[in-house]
């Protein structure tokens, strides 16, 4: 369900403690902005934010960043990792396609795709955020030990990035064309996509790779 448009969000983002909307000021020192050295997840297209509120909370020893260009869900989710309390968590209000200006090289340890737009129109193939320009940004962006994540409930979408990473030099590493009954079932963490789609009955799919410059 699409949210109304709210003519407060932007402002309301821009001065949320969680928010980050000065993202090229964060380039290369998002560390110094958590105060640590622990390793950077980001999500791409956060949402609600169910996810980074879930995950924040049970690894307290990873820095999570959401990245969404909507601003009333990002609000939604700013206020949703507010209510946690946790000082590991960020909100970063900005198109993906700009996420070169947001990060250095190497600067990112994982990158989750959760239930982006399968944008199923071939004329619309290179908007998938698993289309090989996309790739090519993770890859630079992540560290010698980073991956990358994907669930959706998209089988077009699944095996088009199936493909995209196969055809990019990654490796794939975990896959399933049905994570809620596979190994790593019991370590998933759910978003709000998930969970409705799973309620229907629909299998969701997931794959972790990694680039081939990463150390396994």
């Amino acid at each position: 369900m699409r949210l109304r448009r709210n003519p407060q969000a932007i402002e309301l983002l821009t001065s949320h403690p969680l928010s980050v909307t000065d993202y090229a000021a964060r380039q290369g020192n998002w560390k110094e902005l958590f105060a640590n050295p622990h390793p950077i997840y980001v999500e791409l297209g956060t949402g609600k934010g169910q996810f980074l509120a879930k995950a924040s909370t049970i690894y307290p020893e990873i820095n999570w960043i959401g990245v969404e260009k909507i601003q009333e869900p990002l609000l939604l989710a700013a206020r949703k990792g507010e209510e946690t309390g946790n000082t590991n968590v960020r909100y970063l209000w900005m198109d993906i396609a700009n996420l070169q200006e947001a990060f250095s090289p190497g600067e990112v340890d994982r990158f989750y795709l959760h239930f982006s737009d399968p944008w199923p129109k071939a004329r619309h193939y290179k908007r998938r955020l698993t289309y090989r320009d996309f790739l090519k940004a993770y890859e630079t962006l992540l560290s010698p030990s980073g991956d990358l994540i994907l669930k959706t409930d998209s089988e077009s979408l699944y095996q088009f990035s199936v493909e995209e990473l196969q055809e990019t030099g990654w490796d794939i590493v975990e896959q399933s064309d049905d994570l809620h009954q596979s190994e790593w079932a019991k370590t998933n963490i759910t978003t709000e996509y998930e969970e409705k789609f799973s309620a229907l009955g629909m299998p969701i799919y997931y794959l972790r790779a990694v680039p081939k410059h990463t150390e396994l």
